[in-house]
């Protein structure tokens, strides 16, 4: 009783501890589909790019709760989408493990995406109109922990017991676990709805800008066009780089696993470190030298002159495009009009959904029809033109 009358004293502190553990189960099942890829299209008996009909599946469902995350958050209130978005996904994971055909697990998909994609348009809409570029690293920092979680889960489960299954099942339990604990929370989201101090400056979400109005906006679509291409290329190579390892290059499955594990653990440590100097160092900065530092991790993939020169390349693509997101997310305002930065916010996380499904899936096609080794390539022309437009997108 005591513990919660200081956690009703400190309402904001409370709130951006469950947003971490958010972010956290958000991140989880997002590491898990690389590592188990080729397992479960073995078991289905399906070609490599299959991948994608899984994908766009996801993404429809995603790119709907993402439409619809202002009405549904201004109705039922963030703990309780919270608490159904964890609830949804679990659900998915845990029933992936049970069907016993492959349109059955697709189909899944949809329902897996409605669970991630109210809450993750909501809470980065919630972070931006509140806090600050620091807090939206860390916070980006915690779903970072649960993707670099998901491939050693994987990994553990294929090594281990020899099933794909018991990653997903795991997992799965983890979320249902979460939308347990957002339920028993709900009394401090409710508590920063009548605690809202009325003086303080408007926020993000106060502007009401019709939704027409913000789609006649060109800025608006080109920052829409920005996290497409780089969630796309984010998702890419956490999809696809343990495949290229064991079915292009060579490497023992076990190390694989762990090499694609580095991805999003040095993608993890980007985002900490990027935490400490945000406000220093500017999104601009934080952005255009994450590209600079991808595009130079790509070309160090394409050229492999080593086997470990695998690990080092995947490290740094991790490391350097660790602060982009966030600091994209941040920085939308200024791109796009505070006017029109709320709806922006809900059309650029529709806008990751399409890309996680599109760009990974066109590898995929590509990688069957020539050679997985044309991912590392394509990942090169991504960061490229992300370096582009960005400057586009910021010119005075």
């Amino acid at each position: 009783m005591n513990i919660w009358t200081k956690v009703k004293q400190y309402p904001k502190v409370g709130l951006v501890i469950l947003a971490f553990v958010a972010f956290i189960s958000l991140g989880m099942p997002d590491g898990l589909l690389g590592v188990a890829w080729p397992s479960i299209r073995t078991g289905f008996s399906i070609p490599l790019d299959a991948i994608g009909m899984l994908l766009t599946a996801s993404v429809a469902g995603y790119m709907t709760s993402s439409f619809m995350s202002g009405p549904v958050i201004t109705r039922w209130g963030v703990g309780k989408v919270l608490a159904a978005s964890c609830a949804m996904t679990g659900i998915a994971l845990i029933c992936y493990t049970l069907v016993p055909l492959w349109w059955m697990m697709v189909l899944l998909g949809i329902l897996a995406g409605l669970g991630a994609g109210a809450i993750d348009a909501g809470l980065n809409t919630y972070v931006a109109s509140h806090f600050g570029e620091g807090l939206m690293q860390w916070l980006h920092a915690s779903y970072g922990i649960g993707v670099t979680l998901g491939p050693i889960i994987m990994t553990l489960a294929l090594t281990a017991l020899n099933s794909w299954q018991v990653g997903y099942r795991v997992v799965g339990g983890f979320q249902l676990a979460l939308a347990t604990c957002f339920v028993l929370s709900l009394p401090m989201w409710n508590q920063k709805d009548v605690s809202a101090r009325q003086d303080e400056p408007k926020r993000l979400t106060d502007y009401k800008t019709p939704m027409g109005e913000t789609l006649r906006q060109p800025a608006v679509w080109l920052s829409a066009l920005l996290f497409f291409l780089y969630v796309g290329a984010e998702s890419s190579l956490g999809t696809w780089t343990y495949s290229l390892l064991i079915g292009s290059r060579g490497i023992d499955p076990t190390v694989a696993g762990l090499w694609a594990g580095s991805y999003w653990a040095t993608f993890t440590i980007g985002r900490v470190m990027a935490g400490l100097y945000a406000k220093r160092a500017g999104v601009n900065l934080l952005i255009l030298g994450g590209l600079v530092g991808a595009f130079l991790g790509a070309i160090l993939l394409i050229w492999n002159p080593f086997q470990v020169t695998n690990l080092l390349a995947v490290a740094l693509i991790g490391f350097s495009i660790a602060p982009i997101f966030p600091a994209l997310m941040s920085g939308t305002s200024q791109r796009v009009g505070a006017h029109f930065a709320a709806n922006t916010i809900g059309m650029q996380m529709a806008a990751t959904g399409l890309g996680t499904a599109v760009i990974p899936s066109l590898m995929g096609v590509f990688a069957r029809q020539i050679s997985l080794e044309v991912i590392p390539p394509f990942l090169a022309v991504v960061f490229a033109a992300l370096l582009v437009l960005y400057t586009l997108a910021t010119r005075p």
